[in-house]
């Protein structure tokens, strides 16, 4: 472990030594303004035809749902009034709320809403399985949804509540009416916050005002659910060129809140009385290597097994977390280790670090010695260092690397190029994925074997959809747990997906703010400045 350690520092020194040039300093704070530092930079604010975390959490700003998640993960009305389900379970009549308007001034009626759920079902993985077994959508008056199921849905309000990936986000029929790949030509939603896109600057820049029709609900807020009230009458999305940068400017009172504080930065920001420090996602981040199983050398298993007997988990965390060993925990698992789901096979077949066995299971798997296009974002402070050691782990173990240091844009660009990476395309890239959007089985893109249809890298297999099918019609939850641990087998077996562990995102902010909230996504209800 102590050279491994060593051999790690030494790469990630490597990379600080590239710091961005300083920036001039913002004007500082107006009380009706809440200026806030996102996880990486905003470039396409269309959430459906992104997927990226930073474009789902300003998402939350501009667009509403018809259900919300509470602390307890069950699915509350948010844009609905009610709903109704038939004795037969095919019929779900869901009713909407009075008084929801969009930012163009157009009130929200029931077909925008049909044809919202039809794009994001055919972008979200877990939209897909819902839309596989609607037969309709039926609007018989403005304010009433009828979804008629070809066979019993019974997780339906968790699909349209869940936080995770792509929530079913609401927006206007004609928008709605965009490909679901394509980025929507406006970006018109329903939520308290509208979208200034005279002001956005991608990948630098994006700014929201407060929309004035926006009623909120009477509820107290919990996690997406509840009383949406926002006190700032302008919230500015500013990205930083660097942590350091942004860590200057949190202190000096120039920006409120930076989402996810760089590990190593914790100790110098703890030392001022101004800053507080806070937990992200309360399920954490599951770090993760993804393949793409189009092209060689991954389109082998053999190939793609080699890789997870590389891998020592505690040394990508470490590397994330500045080796804070109360911010991550080992997870043999393709499940958030904190939730019902996550627990390790048996047997486990990432138990042991094995360099040499994974360098011998390699030359055993054929690979020719094919490049290896990997893609790293080195703009992403809770990602790069995963990239940087696991194209440390890949060299020596044998395989050809192609190190790819770039944005994370043209990571999130790149990574739908399903071409071979002469042409564009790619072989491997590490990402990590919401806690909360992984904590079931039918929601996790990261075994989901949907192919063409799901989550980049295109894994394909009858065998798990088969596995989900059973998941969603098992009448209990122990049922329920005992298919998810067969899944998780399958997916141990075929691998693909590399887990790397899961940790925790500090955020930090001016203690000037009281209300934030806990929950899966960084939202800008319920704060105030004192």
């Amino acid at each position: 472990m102590p050279t491994t350690i060593t051999r790690r520092g030494a790469i990630l020194a490597g990379a600080a030594a590239l710091a961005a040039p300083s920036v001039s300093r913002a004007q500082r704070n107006d009380p009706r303004v809440l200026r806030f530092v996102p996880q990486a930079a905003l470039s396409n604010p269309d959430p459906v035809a992104s997927i990226a975390a930073v474009s789902v959490n300003h998402g939350f700003y501009v667009f509403d749902t018809l259900y919300g998640v509470d602390a307890r993960m069950r699915p509350q009305p948010q844009m609905a009034e009610g709903h109704s389900v038939s004795n037969d379970g095919l019929t779900w009549t869901i009713r909407l709320r009075e008084n929801l308007f969009f930012h163009d001034g157009e009130p929200v009626r029931s077909r925008d809403c049909a044809a919202s759920i039809r794009r994001w079902g055919n972008r979200d993985t877990f939209g897909r399985t819902l839309a596989a077994t609607v037969a309709d959508y039926g609007t018989p008056d403005d304010r009433t949804l009828v979804i008629r199921l070809q066979r019993p849905f019974p997780l339906l309000l968790d699909a349209l509540a869940k936080p995770g990936t792509v929530p079913a986000f609401i927006v206007p029929e004609r928008l709605a009416m965009t490909e679901a790949l394509k980025p929507m030509p406006e970006i018109i939603g329903s939520g308290p916050y509208r979208f200034l896109a005279d002001e956005f600057n991608p990948g630098s820049r994006a700014a929201y005002r407060r929309f004035e029709r926006y009623a909120p609900r009477p509820e107290t807020p919990e996690w997406t659910s509840g009383g949406k009230v926002v006190n700032f009458e302008r919230v500015e999305w500013v990205m930083l060129p660097d942590q350091a940068t942004a860590a200057a400017a949190l202190q000096s009172g120039e920006v409120d809140w930076w989402e996810q504080v760089g590990a190593d930065l914790i100790p110098v920001l703890r030392r001022s009385r101004d800053i507080a420090i806070g937990n992200g996602d309360p399920a954490g981040y599951m770090g993760v290597l993804r393949f793409n199983h189009l092209h060689p050398p991954f389109n082998q298993t053999e190939v793609r097994r080699a890789v997870l007997a590389a891998i020592n988990q505690a040394d990508f965390m470490a590397a994330v977390t500045d080796n804070d060993a109360g911010a991550f925990n080992v997870c043999h698992s393709f499940f958030p280790c904190t939730t019902p789901y996550g627990r390790a096979p048996s047997p486990d077949p990432m138990a042991n670090d094995g360099i040499e066995r994974a360098r011998a299971m390699l030359k055993a798997s054929g690979y020719r010695g094919e490049k290896v296009t990997f893609l790293n974002p080195s703009d992403f402070a809770s990602i790069a260092p995963l990239g940087l050691i696991a194209n440390d782990v890949l060299t020596r173990i044998g395989f050809n690397m192609d190190f790819i240091a770039t944005d994370w844009s043209t990571v999130l660009g790149r990574v739908n190029n399903k071409n071979p990476p002469s042409g564009g395309g790619w072989n491997l890239y590490p990402v990590w994925w919401s806690g909360m959007g992984v904590v079931t089985p039918t929601q996790n893109a990261l075994i989901r074997g949907q192919g063409a249809g799901g989550w980049s890298g295109w894994y394909d297999s009858p065998e798990m959809e088969t596995l989900n099918a059973e998941w969603l019609s098992a009448p209990t939850e122990e049922a329920r747990l005992a298919t998810g641990a067969r899944m998780q087998d399958l997916a141990f077996r075929d691998v693909p997906t590399v887990p790397l562990g899961q940790f925790f995102i500090r955020t930090a902010y001016r203690r000037s703010l009281t209300g934030l909230l806990d929950g899966p996504r960084p939202v800008p209800w319920n704060l105030k400045r004192v």
